[in-house]
């Protein structure tokens, strides 16, 4: 340890350069992590604030909502499996509204959810809504940036239906569009209106929706799939990855940080592998006069570790003021959990690049390096 620190006070300008490398490289692995999360939870926020631990969905769906139908039958039979009060209806559809008096339009996800169960979203502000309150609707607080205010109307462009806000929800939202949140009363006359519009108009008293959000233990939903035909039983983690472009997106993303990792460890292992051939004779002369191999090794190895973590240090406090100034329509999150095993990744990967160098400290030739030096 003494001589690795010695070593860097007394050659500040090469290592400082190698720190300024590594804390811009850790900065763009967490800023691009801190993204990915973003971006991963604003495309499925909604669906992760349920507390539902699985889904029916109608068969063949390819566990996307937006392609399922489940009709109030099978709604009722997976109440009586796993309990009236652990099934819930749940109505999901993409459209586009426009603010009353405003011309510009908004891409938003309808959520039909019984307001009054464990799917209705928290308040944050103005007054919740019950199944009895017709004509209203809670929104995704990113509307206000459009206009959007409490008592404000708000229209259906696809079937005319106007709605009137009466209160905001925080971090809600589908496929990256804010949601908006109906009674069940409200989804049933907009499927009415849509299949009259469609000539069915002998469909129109039939109750149709999206999904049955369900609480179960795994018994119970075993025996639900079975007892269910003609729908598929998925879990949560799964209804996010049948999002439209959630895998794709999430995958991308994925590729990136993990080319950074490769990248940063690489960059790490060339500098300090050309350092260490610049000090071969130095080793050599250590090790002709009785130091052994493991303790340069070590300090090698301790360099790059102290060089990590300061490096990370700094670079988490710059993704902290840059999160700090960026926009709230920008989708950043690093959670604790997250940060520590990305800081983690990173050092071991650093760990990783100073092999190459602890190997060709361990090769090097005491008598060789010294007759080179006297050459």
């Amino acid at each position: 340890m003494y001589l690795a620190i010695r070593e860097m006070r007394f050659a500040k300008a090469r290592y400082s350069l190698i720190a300024t490398i590594m804390v811009l490289v850790a900065f763009l692995v967490l800023f691009v992590t801190g993204l990915a999360q973003g971006l991963a939870y604003d495309n499925a926020a909604s669906v992760k604030n349920m507390a539902a631990t699985h889904f029916v969905l109608g068969q063949d769906s390819n566990h996307r909502f937006t392609r399922s139908q489940v009709d109030q039958n099978q709604l009722e039979k997976a109440g009586l499996l796993v309990g009236k009060e652990n099934a819930e209806p749940l109505g999901l559809k993409m459209t586009t509204v426009v603010p009353s008096g405003e011309t510009g339009k908004i891409d938003v996800a309808l959520l039909a959810v019984n307001l009054e169960s464990w799917l209705a979203p928290t308040v944050t502000e103005g007054s919740p809504i019950s199944d009895q309150t017709k004509g209203h609707v809670l929104v995704d607080q990113k509307l206000s940036n459009s206009g959007v205010k409490i008592g404000s109307i708000i229209v259906d462009q696809a079937s005319g239906t106007k709605w009137t806000v009466s209160g905001f929800v925080k971090n809600e939202s589908f496929s990256h569009a804010p949601a908006v949140f109906l009674n069940k009363q409200d989804w049933l006359n907009l499927q009415a209106q849509t299949l009259t519009r469609q000539g069915t108009e002998s469909a129109a008293d039939s109750k149709i929706y999206n999904a049955v959000a369900i609480k179960a233990s795994k018994e119970k939903v075993k025996e639900l799939q079975s007892s269910l035909p003609n729908t598929e039983v998925i879990t949560k983690s799964e209804a996010v990855s049948g999002i439209p472009g959630y895998k794709e997106e999430q995958g991308s993303l994925m590729m990136m940080i993990v080319f950074l990792f490769v990248i940063s460890a690489f960059v790490l292992a060339v500098f300090f592998y050309v350092i260490t051939i610049q000090k071969t004779s130095q080793f050599g002369i250590l090790k002709a006069i009785g130091t052994r191999t493991a303790y340069l090794a070590r300090s090698v190895t301790l360099q790059v570790l102290v060089l990590s973590v300061g490096s990370l240090v700094l670079s988490v406090l710059l993704v902290q003021l840059f999160e700090a100034v960026l926009p709230s329509s920008m989708p950043f999150q690093l959670g604790f959990s997250t940060l520590a095993l990305t800081c983690l990744s990173f050092i071991t990967m650093s760990l990783a690049g100073s092999l190459f160098s602890v190997w060709k400290v361990a090769k090097i030739d005491a008598l060789d390096a010294i007759g080179r030096t006297a050459a």
